[in-house]
């Protein structure tokens, strides 16, 4: 396969070429079990019939609430060749929060993981109402009034697969095939809805500009049911013919075992996962020569962790990129070839396709090199979010813009660099502040290893800032000393008033830091 994909309209014939291409490559290899190209495509075949073989019509919902497992990658798919629409559960949600999701997707089955680090997921739904489910499968065990993954394939006899194949035929690019939940970090969780087409040329374009290529071998930290995991991940590595590698949990030694024994060459990650293989105590008890691409999101990457990257973990190309659950997940991304102050400082310039404004308050387009509001306009934008068309109005304006909430400015050569989010922002005496601004100066000291900074409440100023601090192993040092070197590089208003060391920061399971937490944590050390 070549950097630029043939365009192929669905996701089932996505699978189905690389399939024709490379029947005998490895796609995935899970605890010593591998699975062929050609045997994953007939397997998800088996599923999309048993799903049809259920009662699952085209357009209908099915859920998948599961780790990283090669199960998950042949359930999506069959959910995608049956016609439905693949919407995945965070592992984290407790019962509430997962039935709430299943209710109002109007999910029709549910595809679940029996137990998980000691959690039993199928027991934490009971007692909740879910008038529409009409179905739940249980992978890697088995319970009372459902299928087991075995016993859900078998029931692929019952349809023929001339019908597989009609569903399959009556798929466009423009068919829904996720409805991807945002993490409800502001709010209730909305429903993102994105199609087949969208999703193909989003991430045929991105794993063309990182580099991935047939062959290489994909460890997937990310979880599946986050784009960075999914769409970034699995289907990346499905369209160029890369082996998946799932991993279901994270554990830092078990990532470095992995890579010495897997040869592991691609390994996309939030900082905080490099951050932590750099910190491992027995770092250089492994063979990481294989390791050749990292690819992260995140507002800015200090140039030293960057530098540490190529130099100990051995990579030769570390790229950044940006997107949100509402535009498939990517909307920019470093290229090949850019400088590392543009790879540290910026997430790379937009997709062929996809137009990036910064905007201020009225909607007039900011100065090269001036903070206002990310918009996006272009193939990758949601078509709405799920029976919310309040919301989908409010969030995507007449002239097709989607208005991200997030604060950025694009410079000359137009790669976009993210400050913050509007509603992270907090005012200093009159003066704006942005968290990612500060958090990337003070993310270049040598101690520092990572850092979040929030807004508190402030008698005389109305709020300032106090940055919460994990200092690199070995390191030490005082907030005041730390403060002092922030005094002679940011304005008087941007620095903090106070620090915390952590030991570590409180993160979601994709790696973004959780402020809220910390904004708990604040208010309960004032109290």
């Amino acid at each position: 396969m070549s950097d630029c994909l043939a365009p192929i309209s669905t996701i089932p014939n996505a699978v189905a070429h690389t399939a024709r291409l490379r029947p005998d490559a490895v796609a995935i290899e899970e605890d010593g079990r591998s699975l062929r190209y050609g045997a994953l495509h007939e397997t998800a075949r088996v599923a999309g019939r048993a799903l049809m073989a259920l009662g699952v019509a085209p357009g209908e919902r099915v859920a998948i609430w599961a780790p990283n497992l090669h199960e998950w990658i042949v359930a999506a798919l069959g959910i995608q060749m049956a016609g439905g629409v693949l919407v995945p559960l965070n592992t984290r949600l407790k019962g509430g929060e997962a039935a709430d999701i299943l209710g109002r997707s109007g999910a029709r089955a549910l595809i679940c993981i029996g137990e998980f680090l000691g959690v039993d997921y199928p027991e934490m739904l009971r007692g909740h109402a879910l008038p529409a489910l009409r179905h739940r499968v249980i992978l890697r065990g088995e319970r009372k009034g459902a299928l087991s993954w075995e016993a859900f394939l078998a029931r692929a006899e019952d349809t023929p697969e001339a019908m597989l194949d009609a569903r399959i035929a009556a798929l466009t690019p423009d068919s829904p095939s996720d409805l991807l939940y945002t993490s409800g970090t502001t709010g209730r969780p909305k429903g993102v809805i994105t199609t087949h087409g969208q999703n193909l040329r989003a991430f045929s374009d991105w794993s063309g500009i990182v580099g991935l290529r047939p062959g290489d071998r994909y460890l997937i930290i990310n979880p599946f049911f986050h784009a960075f995991g999914y769409k970034a991940g699995w289907l990346a590595a499905l369209l160029r013919g890369a082996t998946i590698l799932p991993l279901a949990q994270f554990d830092a030694e078990t990532v470095l075992a992995r890579i010495e024994r897997y040869r592991v060459s691609f390994l996309p990650g939030s900082p905080t996962l490099y951050l932590s293989l750099l910190a491992h105590p027995r770092l250089d008890a492994y063979d990481l020569s294989s390791l050749r691409v990292a690819v992260t999101g995140a507002a800015s990457i200090a140039p030293e962790l960057i530098r540490r990257m190529r130099k100990v973990l051995g990579f030769d190309v570390v790229l950044t990129a940006y997107g949100l659950t509402e535009c498939c997940g990517l909307a920019t991304v470093c290229r090949l070839g850019d400088a590392l102050q543009t790879i540290a400082n910026t997430s790379g310039r937009a997709l062929a396709g996809v137009e990036i404004r910064c905007v201020d308050a009225e909607g007039n387009d900011v100065a090269a090199g001036e903070a206002g509001e990310v918009w996006i306009r272009g193939y990758n934008v949601m078509r709405g979010y799920f029976d919310d068309e309040a919301a989908t109005r409010e969030a995507i304006d007449a002239a097709g813009w989607l208005h991200t909430g997030d604060i950025g400015s694009v410079d000359a050569a137009g790669n976009l660099c993210i400050t913050g989010r509007l509603k992270d922002m907090f005012i200093v005496g009159g003066f704006n502040c942005y968290p990612a601004e500060i958090e990337h100066l003070i993310g270049t000291h040598p101690a520092v290893a990572q850092v979040a900074v929030v807004g508190v409440p402030d008698a005389r100023l109305g709020e300032v800032g106090r940055a919460f601090v994990v200092l690199r192993e070995g390191e030490s040092m005082s907030g005041e000393a730390l403060l002092e070197w922030c005094k002679a590089r940011l304005a008087n208003y941007k620095v903090p008033r106070s620090v915390a060391f952590m030991a570590a920061l409180p993160t979601n399971a994709t790696g973004k830091v959780v402020k809220h937490e910390l904004m708990a944590l604040q208010a309960r050390m004032c109290a």
